[in-house]
């Protein structure tokens, strides 16, 4: 009786077997056909910045894939204020033989460029990328992380933690940082467990880590299936036709004398000192900017962007945007102590080999930025295209 009950059972296993493998197969085959829509409408959705290419993958790994994609990883400055000179829209025909892809939003920082860097892994070997830098990021001890919470992504960071591109001291340095904003991983708790294991350092912990691994791994594929699905449907319902290409030679000269001295308007100037501030003698506050600067949590977080960057063989532009002069030197912060940060911005990016533009320069040029805020004017969105520009075709960024 019991033969013939395991004989009678057999048949409905081999059924449930192949409806799974049949699944399985649907499921692999219509992932297939996302990824390679993905690929084919680049030229379409790399010029574009949307929710779903910050926060999932599939995007951003179709463009580490295009020859003729520049990624640029910034913060709000790629989205405000909707300048015609903004980098994505400069480059959207292709002038010069590459487009520009953006992927960012307000708050973010070097803590998540480089979970997207270190989620896409091997798929920026040999790849160039730029990255605007705030010089915000490294002016506070003690910043909030109001914007790291909006821009965090579970997939990229479920990636870095899971993926394979990055040793377990540079996990451990990573997660040790992204622990102290618990609040990101609420809804996540297997993730949260498994980054404590990775801060810890202790080789127990680490036997642990590599037993949930594949858990881990299971995990973040159905997170990419999930990516590229959404993908799918977005390119489907929301992707516009791919613009023309218009090669063209800009004339740098040309372009930034049209754009200088270009006046801003009420909300971009920087506003007259208060009775108050008009006391504040010159350089009365250098000590406190100085000290601000080097404890700034900013600088470890950017460090670890470097040595992600580095450890998947990507080949980056480091854009920073100078401090705004004339807003310092109105709070008593001469031009002697903001040194500091462009020294320490100069001497960090060395160490690693990498191409650094920090427009040192125009710290007291007013038509650089918008107000004391990290928001590139016209013309100074002109002077980062040049040298994302000079970059890409390999010749030396000028600043």
């Amino acid at each position: 009786m019991a033969r013939a009950h395991t004989r009678q059972g057999m048949p409905h296993l081999f059924s449930g077997l192949i409806a799974s493998g049949l699944v399985a197969a649907v499921l692999l085959s219509a992932e297939m056909v996302a990824v390679h829509l993905e690929h084919t409408t680049i030229r379409s959705s790399a010029p574009e910045l949307f929710a779903l290419k910050n926060q999932g993958l599939a995007f951003q790994r179709a463009a580490a894939h295009a020859r003729s994609v520049l990624p640029l990883y910034g913060s709000s400055e790629l989205v405000i204020p909707p300048l015609p000179e903004r980098a994505s829209i400069f480059f959207r025909t292709a002038p010069t033989g590459f487009q520009v892809s953006p992927v960012g939003a307000g708050g973010a920082n070097s803590l998540i460029m480089l979970q997207k860097v270190a989620a896409l892994g091997s798929d920026l070997r040999a790849k160039k990328l730029a990255f605007s830098l705030s010089p915000g990021w490294f002016l506070t001890p003690n910043p909030r992380w109001d914007g790291y919470r909006g821009n965090f992504s579970l997939m990229a960071a479920s990636e870095m933690a899971f993926g394979t591109a990055l040793d377990f001291e540079l996990k451990r340095d990573i997660a040790s940082r992204m622990l102290k904003c618990p609040t990101t991983l609420e809804n996540s708790p297997f993730l949260e467990f498994v980054l404590r294991r990775l801060a810890s350092g202790r080789w127990l912990d680490r036997v642990v880590f590599c037993a949930l691994w594949p858990l881990g791994k299971v995990e973040t594929t159905i997170l990419e299936s999930q990516d590229h699905f959404s993908a799918f449907n977005h390119i489907r319902h929301k992707i516009k036709p791919a613009p023309q290409c218009h090669p063209e030679l800009p004339d740098w000269p040309k372009l930034i004398a049209s754009v200088s001295g270009t006046k801003t308007t009420d909300a971009g100037k920087v506003t007259k000192a208060s009775s108050r501030d008009e006391e504040i003698t010159p350089g009365r506050r250098d000590v406190e900017l100085q000290d601000r600067i080097n404890a700034s949590p900013g600088w470890t977080d950017l460090e670890l962007l470097l040595r992600t960057l580095t450890r998947v063989h990507a080949r980056p532009l480091l854009l920073s945007m100078p401090l705004a002069g004339d807003f310092y030197d109105q709070k008593g912060m001469s031009r002697s102590a903001r040194e500091t940060y462009y020294v320490k911005l100069r001497a960090l990016v060395q160490r690693y080999h990498f191409a650094l533009v920090e427009f040192e320069e125009h710290d007291e040029d007013p038509d650089f930025l918008y107000r004391q805020q990290s928001h590139l004017t016209a013309k100074g969105w002109i002077y980062y295209n040049r040298a994302i520009d000079d970059f890409f075709h390999g010749r030396v960024p000028r600043s």
